[in-house]
């Protein structure tokens, strides 16, 4: 677990990472705080998501996005759009 901590401090710096241990099922809860310790991001994932490569990378990605909303940086809005846009390319690329 430690291993993931120090991968997910590395994909999210400057945010300081904390890993807890969260549920009965082997859950863990990530927290992401900023350079004066206030909490900007909490999520918690099952162990299958941090332990897989491919999953972590979602899992990274997922936070990353969280944060630039909880900055201000992104709207909600924009995240559906571009999801929207990148459904249609998928929708249309098929037809």
């Amino acid at each position: 677990m430690e291993s993931i901590s120090l991968l997910l401090g590395e994909a999210l710096s400057p945010y300081q990472v904390t890993l807890t241990p969260s549920g009965a099922a082997g859950e863990c809860l990530v927290t992401l705080k900023n350079a004066s310790g206030a909490i900007m991001v909490e999520r918690v994932f099952n162990q299958a998501q941090l332990t897989d490569k491919r999953q972590l990378t979602d899992v990274v990605d997922g936070l990353h996005r969280d944060v630039l909303i909880a900055e201000g940086r992104l709207e909600p809005c924009v995240i559906a759009a571009l999801r929207n846009l990148a459904r249609d390319k998928v929708l249309n690329a098929a037809n």
